[in-house]
């Protein structure tokens, strides 16, 4: 693959995950080629790897489409997500060194200022959530898992859903990590395992609903 190429790629991933291209938008190369600055031969050869990455798809007629998932494929991921973290998290509990529990408690305290400050600071909840469950993920200390969170962590729905939570949900989920703390601090796998099958069940639960309402909201809409 070409720089070009790999720089389309980076730019339409990132439009994807971050919503700017939302869910079923239909690809247009030439406005594509025109806003990452390279020709159509590259937008081509980067929408073939965003469509193996399952982040694009293409229509009978050989039209592209940013991937529009219903919500039972939204519930998969998640359940796959719950499998693989949860699995995680026990592998973690027996292997996690103490400068390991100390950069949780440091992400859990940053995460507990963002969502306390005067005006939730979605962006560093959102950085810290990322990076406390990356020092589990390393604390597991298994590649295959690894490899395999990072395909199903990239879904742009799994990348999104802290930005639908309430006050409520953010406040539920730092609890949920202040657990898994106490869990790791005790190094009980069996504690782990089923406090984060519970946080990950409730992030897809924070997910669905804003789905739900949104779209009420777009039914809503149309009829007016």
């Amino acid at each position: 693959m070409s720089r070009a190429s790999d720089r389309a790629y980076e730019m339409i991933r990132d439009m994807i995950l971050s919503g700017d291209l939302p869910s079923g938008a239909k690809i247009g190369e030439e406005a594509l080629a025109e806003q990452c600055g390279v020709s159509r031969t590259p937008i081509r050869e980067a929408l073939g790897r965003l469509e193996a990455e399952l982040l694009i798809r293409r229509s009978d007629t050989q039209r592209s489409y940013v991937a529009d998932w219903s919500l039972e494929d939204v519930e998969e991921v998640f359940e796959l997500r719950g499998l693989l973290e949860s699995r995680a998290a026990r592998r973690a509990a027996k292997r996690i060194s103490a400068s390991q529990i100390e950069r949780l408690k440091k992400h859990h305290a940053a995460i507990g200022e963002a969502i306390y400050a005067k005006t939730p600071d979605t962006q560093q909840f959102v950085e810290h959530n990322h990076l406390f469950h990356g020092v589990i993920l390393e604390a597991s200390a298994s590649a295959e898992l690894t490899s395999m969170l990072a395909r199903i962590i990239e879904r742009p729905m799994v990348h999104r859903t802290a930005r639908n939570y309430s006050f409520d949900d953010l406040k539920r989920s730092h609890r949920q990590h202040g657990e898994l703390l106490a869990a790791f601090e005790q190094r009980d796998p069996a504690w782990a395992e089923a406090v984060m099958v519970s946080h990950i069940r409730r992030a897809f639960h924070a997910y669905a609903n804003a789905h739900i309402d949104q779209r009420i909201h777009d039914v809503s809409q149309a009829a007016e």
